[in-house]
Order: structure tokens, then C-alpha cells, then sequence
């Protein structure tokens, strides 16, 4: 494989390529085609081997491409470089940065890295001269804007290493900073701060991957209060266009509890991917008040981008997050949209002729999906610390229909499923999030319960469950005034209805925008519920069906008030006397 492989291409459809090549290929190895116009070498990937013939997927235009065109392989697999230096960057989905290319477009066969390979990194030493190591074991650490950005063992390295040099000092990222030898071979090997690794093979260099059991923190009440995301866990947004889902991908990084931000953009409109470079850099990170593009990354790839490169984009993402794991650190990465991850994943099936499936799609789709998705998680490094991967990806199912295919197969690997209502939407009802058709499958846990149990409250999962049986009595209840008339249904229907509305208003919606509203605390999110529940209940008196709505539209703006004043402030307690003086107006005497 060290001789020069040289083939030619003998078929082009669009970013597909065949080749043909009397030489062993490996699947999923980098070519380059020479592009005989412009003599520049295009990025291409191997997809299919057969027998004297590949496809190849580019990764770029193919214009001008001819019958004949050299295509040289190169034997390595699609790899990233891991380094000190990823943070705050703009990359594509090939890992270029974006913002040393100049002019408004980019242009083909160019290529980058986002590593500064002459900066200086002043490394701090951990380790010592003959500690035993292992592969993703800590040697020291250097500053990466604010965070320690662990130096690590090669994460290809097998079995025991032994620090035959090590020392502290300023070095370029390929400058050895270590030495080790096999403790069985006595093989010796330089160790630097840079690595690279496949982005298809997953990063292993842990001890184990273990249970899920501890809530990630969105500050989103109808995410943490109803439908719990858990930190190393997965799940996805799917809606139509319009509902919300780049707003609540902010909300969600800018307040979850989580060290390092990954955004993939894989096939966004270029408006939307605009709106993500101009805005995150204005976003405060609540928990440094610092800029929240510090400890964020960019993984840009638009929608008339080659379809190749959504594939790339969502891989590329998740192995940089897995380097940032092995640091101990908790990763959140966030997909928008991996329906056109699955688009293109659709469009290069059908151009190599395979057997599609439901709507034309691979049919192995939900097996890449469930791969992917089993990627996050929550791990136990070698030294103990604990480390995770929390995966949230967004899908635009044509037409708002989430019985489509890659709805349908992202919920087989997902465990929560928040889906944006349109209804919700058209009502400014927002996050807009129905609470009767999402889930967290993590409320079945044993060990999401028993966690639960000890830091939030004994019976907060029965309450939890009872709001979404109250929810879904009002909207049962909602239907029947609505056929009947209000004046044809009994009292006690408009007292459920609006003590679901209640929990509507107060505990589901909330404003993105608000300094206050935007982001609840856990605390503060059981306070409400257990206030709403006192509430819901209540016994009220009612003479006529018209006096229900008055009320609980006056109940519910105070409650909202509450919401946007400081927790347990003076004007808090204030809203709260006044909500109690309410309650007892109407309050019933019997039991």
C-alpha cells in the first residue's frame, strides 16, 4: 500500500464518481481526483469497492471532471486533527476553517486546517518520569482560552506505556513533549499535542460506558420539568419549518449544563447557518460571563453544499466531541437537520442503484442512524472522572409529517423525542414543544428514578406524570367544549381545561428572550410545579361557565408575573401574596 495507486475515472453522475483501479482499495479511503481545467485535486471518498472499480463520493463540485481523469488514493481514512486550538472555530464538514478562506465563496480543491501549528502552547506537566500510562491517559494540560485542554496518550496506542521523558515548558503542537516505551515490546514513541484520528471509528480510550442516570440541565421547563434530557444521553427535535428549532438550539446551548458546545450544521439554508456565525458570537455564556463562542465549535455545511459533505459534517462533529470527552469534560452536540443528513444519504443510494427503502431512503437507514446516535454517552475514564456526549438533533420532516421514514428511525435510536406542534407555533405558544406527544424514555430508568428521588424529591416522577395526565384530560376536554359549546358541558369540564391551561402557560411556555424566564433552575422549576399542583388541586366554586375563564386568566397572568421576577425576590413574594388572595376568593368550602 506505500506504492503510488493510480486509477481513472470511467462514470460521473453528479458528486459520484465511479473509478477504475487495478490496485487493492480500502472502503472509505480519501482519493483525490485531478480536475484537468483548473489543476486542482479534488477531495473524494471511497464508498464501494468492486472488483477493478470504486465509487467515490467528492466533496466537492465535480464541473469539469472528464471520463479519464487521474484519480490518486492516498491509503488513509477521512481524519481530523486533534489539538489545542479547536475552540471558537468555523469549520466545514472536512475540518477547514472557514475564516482563513477569503472571498465570499469557496473554492474547489482548497484545503485548510483549523490547527495553528507554529503557536506556542505553555504545557503543564501531570505526569512523571516512569508512571505507567495508557491510551487517553492525561500527561498534563495546556490553556485553551479559558479551559484546561488535556494532552493525551495516542489514542491508537495498545496496552501499557511506560514515561521514559517528559517536561514542562512552551512547544509548538508537533513538538514532542513526551516519550514512552512499551512496557512488553520496548518500542519507543514520540508523543505531541496533536493527534488524528478516523472520523468514522469511534474514540474508545476510556474504561468502560456506563448507565445513564444523571439529568442534563437545560433551564427549559418543558424539557427538564416534563421530559428530562440526561447528561451522556440522546434525543431529537423534529417539526416543520417555522416552529422554533433554531431558537430552542440556542436557548438549549446557551443554558445547559455543559462544558463544551458543538453545532453541526449539516445541509441548513445558507440563512440559517448566516444567522448561527452572526449570533452565537453575541451570546453571553451564563456560567462565565464571558462569550459563550469560547467554549463553542462550529461545524458548518450547507444545504447547496455537495451532498457528501452532510455525511462528513455530523462524523466530524461527533469525533471532535469525543476528543473533548476524553478530557473529562461534558460535551453537548447539536445536529440541525439530520433530515438532510438522511437526504443525502438517500441521494447516494439511489445513484449507486441499491434496493431503497420507505420513501426511496437506504435500507439500512435506521441502522446508521442508531450507530451514530450510540456514539454519545456517558463514560468512565481510566482514572475514574466521569465524561459525556449529551446528543440533541433536530429533523424537518416534509410537511410537518412525523410518520415520515427518519422520524420514524431516529425515534427507534433516541431515547427523548420533543416534537415541535405547528399548532403550538400558529398560537405563539413557545418553546412549542407538545406535551402530550413527547417523551423521555429516561423517566423509566431505574437509576434516572432513583437519582431523582434523592436530589429532586420522592414523588417528583409521580407528579411529573401526573401534569402530563392533567395535560392530557384538558386536551381531551378542550375537544368536547369545542363540539358541544360551552354552555352544553359541565362546569367541572372548563375547571379541567383551564387548570391544563394553567400548566400550559406557566410551566411549558417560556420566554426565550427574557433575561429571567430564559433560564429556570431546577429548583425553582419543582417550586412552580409544586405550586401549580396546590393549585390544580383546589377545589374551586363556580356559578356559571364564564366565571371559570375570568379567573383563571387573572390566576395566570400573576403566575406569570412570578415567572419573570427574581426567584424568592421581594416582588416574587409579592405576586405570591397576591396569587393567594385570589385562590381564596374562590376557593370551595367542600372537601
Amino acid at each position: 500500500m506505500d506504492q503510488k495507486r493510480i486509477g481513472k475515472v470511467h462514470a460521473i453522475v453528479s458528486n459520484l464518481v465511479q473509478v477504475d483501479i487495478d490496485a487493492p482499495v480500502i472502503n472509505r479511503e480519501i482519493c483525490y481526483i485531478e480536475e484537468p481545467t483548473e489543476k486542482r485535486k479534488l477531495m473524494a471518498e471511497v464508498i464501494k469497492v468492486q472488483s477493478g472499480r470504486c465509487y467515490v463520493q467528492v466533496y466537492e463540485s465535480t464541473r469539469g471532471l472528464k471520463v479519464g481523469c487521474p484519480v490518486e488514493f492516498t491509503a488513509e481514512l477521512l481524519q481530523v486533527d486533534l489539538a489545542p486550538g479547536l475552540l471558537s472555530r468555523n469549520l466545514d464538514g472536512l475540518q477547514n476553517d472557514l475564516d482563513q478562506f477569503e472571498g465570499t465563496f469557496l473554492q474547489r480543491g482548497v484545503y485548510n486546517t483549523p490547527i495553528n501549528f507554529e503557536a506556542e502552547f505553555d504545557f503543564e506537566v501531570s505526569k512523571k518520569v516512569g508512571d505507567e500510562v495508557r491510551a487517553g491517559d492525561w500527561l498534563g494540560h495546556v490553556k485553551e482560552n479559558w479551559m484546561d485542554h488535556k494532552i493525551m496518550v495516542p489514542f491508537n496506542l495498545e496496552g501499557t506505556y511506560r514515561i521514559t521523558e517528559i517536561k514542562h515548558g512552551k512547544y509548538k503542537v508537533k513538538d514532542t513533549i513526551a516519550v514512552l516505551e512499551n512496557i512488553q515490546t520496548k518500542e519507543t514513541v514520540n508523543v505531541s499535542m496533536h493527534q488524528k484520528w478516523p472520523i468514522y471509528q469511534p474514540i474508545k480510550a476510556y474504561k468502560e460506558k456506563t448507565a445513564i442516570f444523571k439529568p442534563l440541565t437545560t433551564g427549559i421547563r418543558a424539557i427538564d420539568t416534563l421530559n428530562p434530557m440526561m447528561e451522556g444521553g440522546s434525543g431529537f427535535i423534529p417539526g416543520p419549518f417555522g416552529c422554533g428549532k433554531t431558537v430552542l438550539q440556542h436557548n438549549i446551548s446557551q443554558h445547559a449544563e455543559a462544558d463544551i458546545i458543538i453545532i453541526a450544521a449539516c445541509g441548513e439554508r445558507a440563512n440559517e447557518v448566516v444567522e448561527i456565525f452572526t449570533e452565537f458570537p453575541e451570546l453571553k455564556d451564563p456560567r462565565s460571563g464571558r462569550s459563550l463562542m469560547e467554549r463553542t465549535i462550529i461545524i458548518c455545511n450547507t444545504s447547496n453544499m455537495p451532498v457528501a459533505a452532510r455525511e462528513a459534517s455530523v462524523y466530524t462533529a461527533m469525533t471532535i466531541g469525543e476528543y473533548y470527552r476524553q478530557m473529562g469534560l461534558k460535551v453537548l452536540l447539536l445536529a440541525d437537520s439530520t433530515s438532510r443528513w438522511a437526504q443525502a444519504l438517500r441521494e447516494i443510494s439511489n445513484k449507486m442503484e441499491e434496493l431503497p427503502g420507505p420513501d426511496a431512503f437506504p435500507m439500512d437507514l435506521t441502522a446508521i442512524i442508531s450507530s451514530f446516535y450510540a456514539r454519545a454517552g456517558y463514560v468512565k475514564l481510566n482514572n475514574e472522572d466521569p465524561a459525556s456526549i449529551t446528543f440533541i438533533g433536530t429533523v424537518s420532516p416534509a410537511g410537518g409529517n412525523l410518520k415520515e421514514p427518519v422520524t420514524e428511525a431516529t425515534k427507534k435510536a433516541a431515547r427523548c423525542f420533543y416534537a415541535l406542534s405547528q399548532a403550538r407555533a400558529d398560537s405563539k405558544r413557545y418553546p412549542a414543544i407538545d406535551p402530550v406527544d413527547s417523551y423521555s424514555k429516561y423517566l423509566e430508568y431505574a437509576e434516572v428514578q432513583e437519582y431523582m428521588k434523592k436530589e429532586i424529591g420522592e414523588d417528583w416522577i409521580d407528579k411529573v406524570l401526573e401534569v402530563k395526565d392533567m395535560l392530557l384530560r384538558g386536551k381531551e376536554t378542550k375537544e368536547q367544549i369545542n363540539i358541544l359549546g360551552d354552555d352544553s358541558v359541565p362546569i367541572e369540564h372548563h375547571d379541567t381545561f383551564w387548570k391544563a391551561e394553567l400548566v400550559d402557560f406557566i410551566i411549558l411556555q417560556q420566554d426565550a428572550f427574557d433575561e429571567i424566564d430564559a433560564d429556570t433552575p431546577m429548583e425553582r422549576q419543582k417550586y412552580m410545579l409544586d405550586l401549580i399542583l396546590d393549585i390544580c388541586h383546589t377545589k374551586f366554586k363556580f356559578d356559571k361557565f364564564e366565571e371559570v375563564q375570568d379567573y383563571f386568566k387573572n390566576m395566570i397572568n400573576l403566575l406569570k408575573q412570578m415567572n419573570y421576577s427574581e426567584f424568592q425576590s421581594e416582588k416574587f413574594k409579592e405576586y405570591e401574596r397576591n396569587l393567594g388572595a385570589h385562590i381564596a376568593q374562590r376557593r370551595s368550602e367542600v372537601a
